[in-house]
């Protein structure tokens, strides 16, 4: 296990009065927030959650020409009535 240091502690306060509050109250414009930004989002989204579904859809069809392997179209073991 790491034992903790002083250093870290010495140097907050350093950096505390270095930074410019003014940055923090700049973050909204440095975003670029505007009225697409919800956009962007659900669209990026949208394309993420129905990437798998065509994936899928595509993989179906490719493969649905193909036969089965013997195995599978063998009959189950009948299960004796109770």
């Amino acid at each position: 296990m790491m034992k903790p240091t002083a250093l870290p502690l010495a140097v907050l306060p350093v950096l505390l009065l270095l930074s410019d509050s003014s940055e923090a109250l700049d973050s909204y414009r440095y975003l670029h927030v505007t009225i697409d930004t919800p956009w962007s989002i659900f669209l990026f989204l949208l394309v993420g959650i129905f990437a798998p579904f065509i994936l899928m859809a595509v993989l179906v069809w490719r493969y649905s020409g193909r036969k089965t392997p013997e195995s599978s179209e063998a009959k189950p073991p009948e299960q004796p009535e109770p």
